[in-house]
């Protein structure tokens, strides 16, 4: 693996180029601080599940624990309980806290440290559901038939109390030792089913590889390719399955905040087949879209180019507010259904609104004034942050591609050829994972290649390569 050298530089300038926020203003930490002494609820109102043994699976180090998860097997089929971070306990309606999260939108990552959407004492502290600690929380509780179909939902405020905090590797390792936390040991056997579930709802699932940054032991950066593991796509499940669950609730009381994504146009799927077509990739007949990618082996080069393709099928994704009247888009085409963000509110703001109707609807209340003044804000304060917060990823990892690549101009690489015009492509060079583009007569897409870097601009965060 290459490597920067500890002398690779920090990530100030991208802080002060996208104006991100450095700290919090003493009107929002004094609001933070006194939320910690003394919470907006009493734990008396709540639920006591400080019995059931929770556990969070978590990127190892990560103190901003949103959700805290135990799965049993009840007669044929399973429940899950799901205990997520209660935010509203801590941030009052239109006070210092609650607009200064509406102005960030969510949790920014850059290698050197998050700017987070809540102050460390609440998004680390207070409201985080950290191991052996006595949380509020908002608990849902989805019972689950032996096909992996939901069958009942119930949601409520509660205290919990995680038992143990894991990372994805750990509890990989465990199941395949045969020797799973018993909180999680249901979790493969629900998550393969909530996954057939998906293929047949339709559900498109892109396998790309994902470039992540690590902190190098000189004290540089380093890139690395961090293959999704079995848990990390049940895990996400089990996310997805409460998300549909809230997604139920509001379009059945026809008030709430969805993540949509309209069905892609029927021209756009005749594409992804002439690119099949055009990388040797059998469709067989009768096969849908995700039936079709689900059968793919991520691995090979030119699976890896054609997932690369059909992320033309899913464009437009927003986020729709309604209240009294049902949109005409409810769903997430890359889901196969309707869905809500309900599990993230440490790091996401919408969460905490699309939440508040559901405990609200499930209570028989009036959905609280404050959460229905801001459905006509919160699409747009989403949509404003998921873009920074795409810029600001890609703008990290092109700025450590090329510390990483500067020392070595005129060296050759193996690369995947992941789309291809008549003078450039687009192509994944495999070590270091580096996406970049290359020059050249029309290259073989989905094909591997080798490559020389000709050119890097440290300043332009651009690196130029040609086929060797």
């Amino acid at each position: 693996m290459i490597r920067t050298h500890a002398a690779g530089g920090d990530f100030g300038h991208l802080r002060a180029e996208f104006a991100l926020p450095e700290s919090f203003g003493p009107h929002v930490l004094a609001e933070a601080e006194a939320a910690v002494v003394d919470p907006l609820e009493s734990a008396g109102e709540r639920e006591d599940a400080t019995g059931l043994p929770f556990v969070t699976i978590d990127p190892p180090g990560a103190k901003d624990l949103d959700q805290a998860v135990l799965i049993e097997r009840v007669g044929g089929g399973f429940r899950v309980h799901y205990a997520i971070a209660d935010l509203a306990a801590f941030i009052p309606p239109g006070g210092a806290l609650d607009k200064e999260a509406r102005r960030r939108g969510q949790t920014l990552y850059l290698p050197d440290g998050n700017v987070p959407l809540h102050p460390p004492v609440l998004s680390e502290g207070a409201a985080s559901l950290l191991p052996g600690e006595t949380r509020p929380a908002v608990l849902w509780t989805i019972d689950v038939d032996a096909n992996g179909e939901p069958t009942a939902t119930n949601v409520r405020r509660a205290l919990v109390r995680s038992t143990e905090q894991f990372d994805y590797e750990t509890v990989q390792a465990s199941i395949d030792a045969g020797d799973p936390h018993p909180s999680v040991a249901a979790l493969p056997e629900l998550g393969r089913l909530r996954r057939e579930l998906a293929i047949r709802r339709g559900a498109v699932e892109l396998q790309l590889p994902e470039q992540e940054i690590s902190g190098d032991p000189d004290g540089g950066w380093a890139l690395i390719q961090r293959p999704r593991n079995d848990v990390d796509a049940w895990n996400a499940e089990i996310s997805l399955l409460t998300g549909m669950a809230a997604a139920k609730i509001m379009i059945d009381a026809k008030i709430g905040v969805l993540r949509t994504l309209p069905q892609p146009d029927p021209e756009a799927v005749e594409w992804l087949g002439r690119s099949a077509q055009a990388l040797n990739i059998d469709w067989p007949e009768g096969k849908s879209v995700s039936e079709f990618l689900a059968a793919l082996d991520p691995g090979q080069p030119a699976s890896m180019a054609l997932f690369a393709d059909t992320t033309r099928l899913l464009r437009g994704a927003g986020y729709t507010a309604f209240d009294g009247e049902l949109p005409e888009l409810t769903t997430h085409a890359g889901i196969g259904g309707a869905y809500a963000h309900v599990t993230a509110p440490i790091r996401r703001l919408v969460d905490r609104f699309a939440t508040e109707i559901c405990l609200a609807v499930s209570a028989g209340r009036e959905v609280p004034e404050w959460v229905r003044a801001a459905l006509s804000e919160v699409p747009e304060q989403m949509s404003a942050s998921d873009t920074l917060a795409a810029k600001v990823e890609r703008a990290s990892i092109d700025q450590v591609e090329v510390w990483v690549m500067a020392e070595h101009i005129g060296g050759e690489f193996s690369a995947i050829v992941l789309r291809a015009e008549e003078t450039k492509a687009e192509i994944l060079v495999e070590d270091p994972p580096v996406m970049s583009k290359c020059t050249g007569e029309k290259l073989p897409e989905g094909e591997r290649i080798r490559v020389r870097l000709t050119a890097v601009d440290v300043d332009k965060r651009k690196l130029s390569f040609e086929r060797a």
